[in-house]
């Protein structure tokens, strides 16, 4: 199978399979809780009554509200476009890519930000701005991490930094390596609303920061909300999975099922993660997103020395 197959087998398998990690972390959560949990394919449930209900739009709101996710949606499935895996290149592959992968994920966040503002509400208001100081700070993270990378493989693009030139820089620069994977976790866990940093399971008022920024959203526009977040999930998993495991075969097939079994296991990690911890004081997920712009900056200073 050609590469550019493969490519678009891996995009296509992003697009069907994103809504079941979510059903893999739930399942792992309430296993470690001693019930039984959702099924696995809970979410493929929810999406699709929820696309066969009406929407309802507050006089209030204008189209920025209902360009939100939309804009949300394509900005994501293009960032998904951009990422490798398995091995193989990213259906859309291009110098300096990674620049654009990160404003796409900005983008993602610029509009439902303006489409919870959009409704008026103080309420979405306090959410968007939790999310807009957080993700100011996880975000110098992001592009730190992929910094080191690209330093070390000697490419400015994604798929050229996680070909099989990312096992030289493993064998080169293993503890730096190790540090930016610790960094991506964290920023995977926030950007998507995950425990310790926000909790999606919660409508506590003082404590919302994603959950609050779309709760005017129904229907149609709710689903693809959720399909957005777990598309982005999926996206900001495989970056983390081509950090960790850059070793390739040869043979796209088998390296895809790896990967691919990684990225599941990369979901019972994140359950067992929000099943041991809980979550932290607003007060302190600065910290914790500070803290991972340390261990980014901490492993470019070993590759620079």
């Amino acid at each position: 199978m050609s590469g550019f197959l493969f490519s678009l087998l891996w995009l296509l398998t992003a697009l069907a399979a994103a809504p079941l990690l979510l059903g893999v972390i739930n399942r792992t959560k309430a296993w470690f809780a001693g019930r039984t949990g959702q099924p696995l394919l809970q979410l493929y449930y929810d999406l699709w009554k929820l696309l066969h209900k009406g929407a309802v739009y507050s006089r209030t709101t204008t189209w920025v509200f209902r360009a939100g996710p939309i804009v949300g949606l394509a900005s994501v499935l293009v960032a998904a476009a951009l990422t490798p895996f398995g091995g193989a290149p990213a259906l859309l592959a291009f110098p300096c890519d990674l620049i654009l992968f990160a404003y796409l994920l900005g983008l993602l966040r610029f509009f439902t930000i303006l489409a919870a503002l959009d409704t008026g509400s103080a309420f979405e208001g306090m959410g968007a701005s939790r999310e807009a100081t957080f993700s100011a700070l996880a975000e110098p993270a992001l592009l730190l991490g992929l910094a080191v990378v690209a330093h070390k493989t000697g490419s400015v693009s994604l798929s050229g930094m996680f070909s099989g030139d990312a096992v030289s820089a493993w064998a080169h620069a293993g503890p730096a390596i190790l540090l930016v994977a610790g960094a991506l976790l964290i920023v995977l866990l926030a950007e998507n609303a995950r425990i310790p940093v926000d909790d999606p399971n919660t409508h506590l008022e003082l404590t919302m920061i994603h959950e609050v920024m779309v709760l005017d959203h129904g229907g149609p526009d709710f689903a693809l909300i959720l399909y957005t977040s777990a598309l982005k999930l999926w996206v900001l998993g495989a970056l983390l999975v081509n950090v960790l495991l850059p070793a390739r075969t040869g043979f796209l097939l088998f390296d895809g099922a790896v990967a691919l079994a990684a990225m599941f296991g990369l979901a019972v990690g994140v359950g067992v993660i929000e099943s041991i911890m809980a979550r932290l004081r607003l007060l302190r997920v600065p910290q914790l997103l500070v803290s991972a712009g340390a261990l980014a900056g901490l492993a470019m200073f070993l590759v620079l020395r």
